[in-house]
């Protein structure tokens, strides 16, 4: 039986990012396109993306272009125009919501449903493998055993996110961002009005939360969920984040990387990298010291309370002290770590309220800041901005190698070099030289050795060395480095041609939609959408959420977080509402909303 290859997928805001994520181990990246990607402040030319793909196709990494919003008439065409673009730039696999590129006509490029797409049962994703995709991006509220479930059922690549932020809501199913700031999520545009802060009002006006941000979740950490994911049927584990700086993208993914390759060992003859080189990182990984909130795994092991960050929905980052006393221009800590110049650091007042200061100078465990804050003795410190780290990271180039066998042999006019690589890729180059028989025999071996291993910037780390020599004959340095020199640049070349992607050819067919009906949230924006849903078997469409003229009365969001399990007030738990069995609202200077509970499915409604 092969042995089953498994992806480490990170994403880039950009070309320089998505070089470094595929340096710290991604095996593949995801990057948005000039045009229509759901993180429209992250757009990037086709000659980046091109550059891109040529860089990742080295190691046998891919590039996905994500081309994820819901269209208007009028984008079909433009947007199609981007998708032969990137399929004729290389692109590995194109990420898409809108079932309308699929009846416009895309080319034979393989296909990635986006999580968008509502991905939450095996009857959605058998109809998704039916008409074509070859992969689905599975919704990030899935518990094991529904995504074990959902594999029983299918044998589409089932990607799971495993890092980084989480919609509150159900993504591709949120409308809260278009009502309240005009902009739509669905078209890579969320205001994310779901960090803003909220109060938990009844409907006799008592205010049982007051300004807290009741909808903004801890960021997902799945770092000790992997294996049973794995195991689940998952092949592919994605880092949110496009949004996100090169520290945080090199970070989260040499983590990653690190605990694949240890479960991959553990695994060993069942599993291995989707691509190719061992990386080498000059830091040591650590989640905590970059971008976060605080971290949950959500869903995945059933539900549980203290998932969601009501104090601030800025970065926490890591604890490292608590404060031992408070003079007029200096703080005492006991700390678990260093800090340092520059270092930012924060805290939680007795108002509940994330504080934050920066560190002007340390002198022991003496703390100066720049402006003394109002803090109290036990507060204690996170540091949410860790300057050494940052600079380590950022300046430090990790590096990833391709194993390469060399055997330089003696030939009738001069010598040849013939290269090997862990992907059996052959290259060879001969070179005529003057032949003189080497002064110094006994350094004739070592010599050469010493002279073909030094590989230098090259994606390449010689493992062994043969040499087939009737004669000790003298090479001279310039010789050694110009067959060593030529040899690599043939075998990167060779690799770059023979990382082919399959070309894909959807089939025109009338399998079955799962519903009969589409609401709004069926999200149909386009004709080519409507014609693609009807033609399997739909016979209702409502025109989606940003084509409606009737807003009112409509769901705004759906969400499997729960406020009142969350307070720890569930009823299923309690056998009631501990005072919280009034009609409920969010409200802050925007909006009054209204929260409606469906407790026979542990939902959430706001609308």
């Amino acid at each position: 039986m092969s042995m089953k290859k498994i992806e480490l997928l990170s994403p880039a805001r950009d070309l320089e990012t998505g070089k470094a994520a595929i340096n710290c181990g991604a095996d593949a990246v995801y990057i948005g396109a000039p045009r229509f990607g759901a993180r429209m402040a992250v757009s990037n030319s086709l000659s980046d993306i091109e550059k891109l793909i040529h860089y990742a196709h080295k190691y046998y990494a891919k590039v996905y272009i994500t081309l994820n919003t819901l269209l208007f008439d009028d984008e079909i065409r433009p947007c199609l125009d981007i998708a032969k673009q990137a399929f004729n730039s290389g692109a590995d696999a194109l990420i898409i919501q809108d079932m309308g590129l699929i009846e416009a006509g895309l080319p034979p490029i393989p296909l990635f449903a986006s999580t968008q797409t509502h991905n939450t049962n095996w009857q959605k994703v058998l109809f998704l493998e039916k008409i074509g995709f070859q992969r689905v991006i599975l919704a990030r509220e899935l518990t094991i055993e529904e995504i074990r479930a959902i594999r029983q059922k299918t044998t589409v690549e089932l990607e799971s996110f495993i890092h980084g932020a989480i919609c509150v809501g159900y993504s591709g199913q949120c409308y809260l961002s278009n009502v309240l700031a005009g902009k739509s999520g669905n078209r890579g545009e969320c205001a994310q009005p779901c960090r803003w802060d909220y109060s938990l009002k009844n409907i006799d006006g008592n205010t049982i939360i007051n300004n807290k941000h009741l909808l903004s979740l801890k960021d997902l950490n799945q770092s000790e969920n992997i294996e049973i994911l794995l195991n689940a049927g998952v092949t592919s584990f994605k880092i949110e984040g496009r949004l996100k700086d090169l520290t945080y993208i090199k970070n989260i993914t040499g983590w990653y990387r690190q605990i694949l390759d240890s479960v991959i060992e553990k695994n060993q003859g069942n599993y291995k990298p989707a691509s190719s080189g061992k990386t080498i990182l000059n830091f040591m990984p650590d989640p905590e010291r970059t971008f976060n909130r605080g971290f949950t795994e959500y869903f995945i092991n059933g539900r549980k309370s203290n998932i969601a960050s009501f104090i601030s929905p800025k970065s926490i980052g890591k604890a490292v002290g608590t404060v031992k006393s408070v003079s007029s221009n200096y703080l005492i800590i006991e700390t678990s770590e260093p800090v340092h110049n520059g270092d930012g650091l924060c805290y939680i007042n007795e108002h509940q309220v994330l504080k934050g200061f920066r560190v002007n100078k340390v002198i022991g465990n003496k703390i100066i800041p720049f402006e003394i804050p109002e803090i109290n003795i036990g507060n204690v410190l996170y540091r949410n901005q860790d300057q050494l780290f940052e600079k380590l990271v950022s300046r430090q180039k990790s590096s990833r190698k391709i194993k390469v066998l060399f055997e330089i042999s003696e030939t009738k006019d001069g010598v040849k070099l013939l290269a090997k690589d862990e992907d059996n890729i052959e290259a060879k180059y001969e070179l005529k030289i003057k032949k003189e028989i080497a002064s110094h025999i006994d350094n004739f071996p070592e010599n050469i050795k010493n002279g073909l291993s030094k590989t230098g910037d090259s994606i390449f780390e010689v493992e062994n060395i043969g040499l087939n020599f009737p004669n000790h004959l003298f090479l001279p340095i310039s010789v050694i480095n110009e067959i060593r020199r030529e040899t690599l640049k043939q075998l990167e070349e060779k690799r770059i041609l023979a990382c082919k992607r399959p070309e894909i050819f959807l089939s025109n067919n009338n399998y079955p939609y799962p519903e009969q009906k589409l609401d709004y949230k069926g999200n149909v924006l386009n004709k080519f959408a409507a014609m693609f849903y009807k033609q399997h078997g739909v016979n209702t469409i409502e025109p989606g959420f940003e084509l409606s003229s009737e807003r009112e009365n409509k769901v705004l969001m759906r969400t499997k977080y729960c406020i009142k399990y969350e307070l720890g007030k569930c009823y299923k738990l309690s056998g009631d509402n501990q005072g919280l069995n009034k009609r409920l609202f969010l409200v802050n200077k925007k909006v009054n909303l209204k929260l409606d509970f469906d407790c026979r499915n542990c939902e959430m409604k706001i609308s």
